[in-house]
Order: C-alpha cells, then structure tokens, then sequence
C-alpha cells in the first residue's frame, strides 16, 4: 500500500491512459512525492522515541511496480475518480530492535499523525503458514509536510504508509519478497511449504525470545540499581560522616516491582535471586546463592566470575564483613583486570577501614581505567584529606567539581579544606 497519483483520463471511451501517458504523469509527480516522503521520515525521526533507536527506510514507489499496480485495477474506477489512487506510493519504514516497540511506534504514530487506516499483516496466519508480519499504518500527510513549491494537484485521499517491523520481521519480509512475491510464485511441494512456514517460525520465535531477554535484562538491571544505591548510601554514612545521614543497618529496603520468580536452574536464574534476596535484606541468602555460582562444576568463565565475586563482595560489604568483601573484589579484578567498579569498591572498603594509603591506590586504579568517575575523583579526595596530602585532595575534588559531582556531596570536603588553607576554594 504506497500510491496516490492523478492521472488524466483521453476520452471517457479509452479505459486507462496507455503506459507513456501513465509514465509521463508518474515523471511528473515523482519529484512531488520525494519530497513529501522526506518531510515525513525527518518529522518522523523526531516523533518517535525508543530506548533503542529504530532504523528507517523510505522509498516511493517506482514506475514498473506502480505500473504493474495500476494496470491491476478495475478500469471502472478509475474512470470514475479521474485519478488512480494507490496508497503505497509512498512509503516508509520503522524497523524496531524489539516486539515491545512495534505497539509503542504505532501509538506515538496515532498521537502525532492523522491516521487513516490500520493493518495487521499477518496476523490471522496460522502456524503453518508463511508470510511476513507487520504492522501498516496510513496517515494523512501533515500540512508542514506539503511540497513548498507544488503546481501539480495532490487528492485530498493522498497517504504515506509507515510500516513498523522487527529486525526479524524486515528481514523476512526482505527474502520472501525475492523468493515468492516478485517471481509470482506459489509453493505447492509439501517439503518447500515446510521449509518457508519453519523458517517464518524460528524468526517469530527469535523474536520473542529477543523480548523475553530484553525484559530479563531491565529486571535484573532494576535490582542492580536499587542494591548499588543501598550500597553507596552505607558507605556514605560510614566514610563522609554526613550529620542527616540514616543508619542503614535494620532500614526498610528501597523497593522496586518485583518480578515472578524465574524457575531456578541457570546462573541468570540464580544472580536474579541473589540480588533480589540482597535487596529484601536477606544478605545471607544472597551470599549463599552467590557462593552456590562460584562453586558449580564446571566453573563458570572468567567474565561470570569477575561479575560474582563484585556482587558477593557487595553483600558481605552490606552485612559488615569487610574483609571478605575486600577479598571478593580483589578476586574480582583477577578475572577482569578492565573491572574499575571494583577497583572503585575496593577503594571505598579501605576508606572504612581507615586503610587510606590503599584506598588511594585502589582509586587510582579505577581512574586509571575509567578516568571520568566524579565520585572516585571524590573518594580519593577524601583519602588524601585523611592523610594530610591537601593538595591532593583539592585536586581531586576539583576534578570532581568540574565532572559535575553535586553541591551536595562535595560540600563538607570543601569547607574543611577552606578551614585548613583560610581561603575559598
């Protein structure tokens, strides 16, 4: 669905123009429709927001396909109108990462666009047929998106046709038009049917699977959040001496919507548990799980290790045994020498146990790999401060200052400092 072109009809005898008068008037508003077709995919790019940004393609029409469509239709109508209307003319192309994005694409469609028509392909299939999904949408071309400089006439029943699909989807789409659509051909051997029907299947089936993890991956990364903050807010209390801070030992947890419980077998499965245990306050729980992980034959690889003992150090970190989580991150970076994470948690463990010369250490480290950390800048300030180096430490908590650390958390450091040279910072 991507045509609306006028044509102008010889005589009320003559049943459709011959195909020079078709082409000719095709010639003539291709230029017309090209530019339409730009200010709605740019208008287009600007509407539509997705956490992973979506790929397009646009196109209008060309001559032999509108050709082949127009000579498809029932002359009648055509002499009726004046004109051959074809919704497919142009068209345009939101290819989505995700199942989740099509539904969103086509509502922030609905909300910016005059919607015409609506179409599901492929949604009454069976499983054992084959044929692309996708979701069509016609929309009226918005008055901002109108030619600057037309003479030709355009029908008010003018369209763009925006087609949402999945990467998966696209790429069916893609090889089905080569395979079936443009050869005419229909598949009657069984064996074939088979093959086409299987291959549409493992596509769609690939594509749930790419949601199932996606979603897998934002609950994992909630939990990940709420239990690195309830970490950072303890070691705030215990090394920034902050005089409205809370006691975290005992507080109610930070909640997020919790998600159904994963049928436990996979190191996915058990991580999810582990850190919701830890941010239920079931840190014994949680470090048994991720003691379970680390001990499972064969032994997981190096990057699945370096990720355990990071957050099997944060629950000893949370359940005051500082040591073993100093251990768990010192193992940490032997399997991920890149980790500056905990690099960065080894740093603030000494800086609890007044171990400041290798707090400092381990900050540096952790710059050394990732030198934008505003709040590592921060901590080895207060390190140097604790050690007496001031000049280090205004360094540094300038280096924090100017990477954006808020007034808030650079205040106390800042004031003291000031004490100690007389002067403003």
């Amino acid at each position: 669905m991507f045509d609306v072109i006028i044509l102008n009809m010889k005589n009320s005898l003559v049943s459709l123009p011959n195909k020079n008068d078709i082409q000719s008037t095709y010639v003539a508003y291709n230029p017309v429709l090209s530019e339409i077709l730009e200010k709605v995919e740019e208008k287009l790019k600007k509407t539509i927001k997705l956490a992973s940004t979506p790929t397009y393609k646009s196109r209008v029409k060309s001559f032999n396909s509108y050709y082949q469509k127009v000579l498809r239709l029932k002359s009648e109508e055509a002499e009726k109108a004046n004109f051959i209307p074809l919704t497919d003319m142009m068209g345009i192309r939101v290819i989505c990462a995700f199942l989740e994005d099509l539904s969103e694409v086509e509502r922030q469609v609905k909300e910016k666009f005059v919607v015409r028509e609506v179409e599901y392909k492929g949604a009454q299939q069976n499983f054992r047929e084959f044929g692309y999904e996708s979701v069509h949408v016609l929309i009226a071309i918005p008055d901002d998106c109108m030619p600057t400089k037309n003479v030709l006439p355009l029908p008010d029943s003018i369209v763009c046709e925006i087609q949402i699909r999945t990467i998966l989807q696209d790429a069916w789409a893609e090889v089905e038009h080569e395979l079936v659509y443009k050869t005419e051909f229909t598949p009657f051997d069984l064996p074939l049917k088979r093959k086409l029907a299987s291959i549409n299947a493992s596509l769609s089936l690939a594509d749930i699977v790419f949601q199932e993890i996606r979603d897998y991956q934002r609950k994992l990364q909630g939990e990940v959040e709420v239990r690195k903050a309830a970490f950072y807010e303890k070691a705030d209390v215990l090394t920034l001496e902050k005089n409205d801070a809370k006691k975290t030992d005992g507080q109610e947890q930070k909640s997020i919507q919790r998600v159904s419980p994963y049928v436990r077998g996979t190191i996915d499965d058990m991580l999810l548990e582990a850190i919701q245990a830890h941010n239920n306050g079931e840190v014994e729980k949680a470090v048994k799980i991720y003691s379970e992980i680390l001990g499972t034959t064969p032994q997981p690889p190096a990057p699945v290790l370096a990720v355990i003992h990071k957050h099997r150090g944060m629950a000893f970190f949370a359940g005051n045994r500082y040591e073993e989580a100093l251990n768990d991150f010192k193992d940490s970076v032997k399997y991920d020498e890149k980790g500056f994470r905990s690099y960065y948690y080894m740093g603030i463990v000494y800086s609890i146990m007044s171990k400041h010369r290798e707090a400092v250490e381990a900050f540096t480290k952790s710059l050394e790999i990732h030198e934008y950390q505003s709040h590592a800048h921060y901590r080895r300030a207060l390190s140097y401060f604790a050690l007496g180096d001031y000049n280090e430490s205004i360094a540094d908590l300038n280096a924090a200052k100017s990477l954006g650390l808020p007034d808030s958390e650079w205040r106390n450091l800042n004031d003291k400092l000031v004490e100690k040279f007389g002067m403003k910072m």
